[in-house]
């Protein structure tokens, strides 16, 4: 790392990004390789080559989540990201952290705060590769390696086969579910979903022919396990509408 961590800073503010743009070059380490003040910026810089991201939930265009939940899409080697927001709603902080973000900053915040956070992640960071270097691969890594020159890394809780069914893994036994949860509902919960294209939980019940308050115990209990992502969609009135999908399974 004797180039420095790559970071992206994605914030609408010019004065937050130019403040962490400071504050990031006076971590050693560090440096900075871009900003962006939009969502589509953010994800369109990032393709340049980003080592760890500091976005901002509130982002015009696609939001902060919606850039979070594309990038879990993509193959292994995406960046890290340490959401900088000022949100503190617990539904905004859980989408967050379902998307498997390193840390969540809450503005304003001090030099020190941000310094100590990058200072820990650059040492978890190390301690990763380190781990993913002296891991002994699999036949299919390995194979993978020589045709592609990549590894993908499985982390995802669901699979799926080959008829699109949804096979959850819940400490290896269904009987682990939480009270009032069925198994073959959950597995229709989640075949009802998909990767790309977000859902309404009003839609994921009539897609399941199940009431609306039953999809969303299924769906709060798959967001808490990581086995799938939700996001908003802001509108000009009202309150958010809650969306979700399926998160990205190993073989995708």
């Amino acid at each position: 790392m004797s180039s420095g961590i790559r970071v992206l800073i994605a914030d609408d503010d010019r004065g937050a990004r130019a403040l962490h743009a400071g504050f990031v070059a006076d971590v050693p380490g560090f440096r900075v390789v871009g900003t962006a003040d939009t969502g589509e910026a953010a994800l369109e810089r990032i393709r340049g080559g980003v080592d760890l991201v500091l976005l901002d939930m509130r982002l015009p265009g696609i939001s902060g989540i919606e850039v979070l939940h594309r990038l879990r899409t993509l193959e292994a080697g995406g960046p890290d990201v340490l959401v900088i927001s000022s949100s503190q709603d617990q539904t905004t902080v859980r989408q967050a952290l379902a998307g498997q973000v390193v840390g969540y900053l809450v503005k304003p915040f001090t030099f020190a705060a941000l310094k100590e956070r990058l200072e820990r992640y650059a040492v978890d960071r190390e301690r990763r590769v380190s781990d993913e270097r002296d891991r002994p691969l699999a036949q299919s890594e390995i194979d993978r390696l020589l045709s592609t020159g990549t590894i993908r890394t499985a982390s995802a809780t669901s699979v799926r086969d080959g008829r699109g069914a949804a096979h959850l893994i819940s400490g290896g036994d269904a009987a682990a579910l939480p009270k009032g949860l069925a198994a073959p509902t959950l597995a229709q919960v989640v075949a009802a979903l998909d990767p790309v294209v977000p859902l309404t939980g009003a839609e994921v019940a009539a897609a399941c022919g199940i009431s609306r308050a039953t999809a969303n115990r299924y769906l709060t209990h798959l967001v808490d396990t990581g086995v799938i992502h939700l996001s908003h969609r802001y509108g000009k009135r009202g309150r958010p509408q809650v969306l979700y999908r399926l998160a990205p399974s190993p073989e995708r």
